[in-house]
């Protein structure tokens, strides 16, 4: 059986660390903790788990703390979480399978991050990314933010999940080590072009936004993944500023990277239904419901082929006053979000619609 290092860069994780350590600690054979400055009891809950704590001067770069942390480990592979990521207990019978059975030829295992759940507990966005990595392999963290462990050789998808269970989030941190890179005349990557946009769209930044994904978009170097979800980024900042015509563009430049997805569907159909061209938004979203996403892609948000196209062919068919049709929809809808508010008024709404009869009216 392979032994397992955790590597993690931590500050100011009081509220979180030690629930993620506590979903681990009997899953791996070391836990190498390194704080960036804490200042609050971070150091006291690792401390209950491990004596390896180590101290790294923060320099307003990811990827340099997590290589550190990586120099720490002294088990065959290497795991690395972030303080607010749990395995539950589902996962964790998972890993303990995937460490039992996993042989040591195979260099990199992916698995499933769940960013977000509905309010039936239901994993709604998920992306994968490389986990657990050999350390002799020496892999690199590349990039200050948002950064990306550079992996190859021989690779694993496994099925297990990691989950993101966060409790407050720094709002600004990121955004302001993008400024000090611009400033300082460093010439971003296309993926930290993209990534900047993004934090600029999320800042309210709407123009600034659209300039650097355009920067991004324009260079061709970025990957397609992400090419795709610049045009979804460029048309919420289009629909910000009131600009329908470059919102439904920026929808349609989607399809120059792959086939249509299931979001510009919904997005589409979206368009059309604010103009009340009900057909035309009836086919978009029916649209979404019938692509099919490969099981294994990087990129997944369940909503956009479950509840929400249903949801949105429910209010068309009733603008229709095609009432039957309406509330199968809004059947399929309660199948992923049965306690949704939307779902119940629409129960209560259509029971009392085809009581009286008045389907197809």
């Amino acid at each position: 059986m392979i032994s397992i290092s955790l590597c993690m860069i931590v500050k100011n994780e009081e509220d979180v660390i030690g629930r993620c350590l506590e979903s681990v600690k009997d899953l791996v054979d070391e836990i190498n903790i390194v704080d960036t400055g804490s200042t609050d009891s971070t150091k006291q809950v690792v401390a209950q788990f491990t004596d390896r704590i180590f101290d790294f001067k923060w320099i307003h770069h990811f990827a340099a703390a997590r290589n550190f942390s990586f120099q720490q480990a002294t088990k065959e592979y290497i795991l690395w979480l972030d303080a607010d990521d749990v395995l539950l207990e589902e996962d964790r019978e998972k890993f303990k399978a995937l460490k039992e059975s996993l042989t040591s030829d195979i260099d990199a295992i992916s698995m499933n991050y769940h960013l977000s759940f509905d309010h039936e507990g239901n994993v709604d966005a998920l992306i994968r990314r490389y986990r657990l990595v050999r350390r002799d392999k020496k892999f690199q963290w590349i990039g200050a933010v948002h950064e990306y462990l550079e992996v190859g050789g021989m690779l694993f998808d496994s099925d297990v999940a990691v989950s993101h269970l966060p409790l407050t989030h720094d709002h600004t941190r990121n955004i302001e080590i993008y400024k000090q890179l611009v400033e300082s005349g460093e010439t971003l990557s296309p993926r930290d072009t993209f990534y900047f946009a993004n934090e600029l769209l999320d800042h309210g930044y709407y123009e600034e936004a659209i300039h650097y994904y355009e920067l991004f978009l324009t260079s061709k170097l970025g990957w397609v993944e992400d090419n795709i979800r610049a045009c979804f980024k460029l048309a919420d900042c289009f629909s910000h500023l009131n600009d329908t015509e470059n919102n439904f563009s920026a929808i349609l430049r989607s399809f120059e990277y792959d086939v249509p997805r299931p979001e510009a569907c919904c997005r589409l159909g979206y368009h059309f239904m604010e103009q009340n061209r009900n057909d035309e938004a009836i086919f978009w979203y029916e649209q979404a419901l019938v692509i099919k996403q490969k099981p294994n892609a990087p990129f997944q948000n369940k909503s956009f082929t479950t509840w929400l196209p249903h949801l949105q062919l429910c209010v068309l068919y009733d603008r229709l006053q095609q009432y039957e049709l309406a509330n199968a929809h809004n059947e399929l809808a309660s199948s992923f979000i049965p306690n949704d508010p939307k779902i119940l008024h629409n129960k209560r709404y259509f029971e009392s619609i085809l009581a009286n009869g008045l389907d197809d009216i």
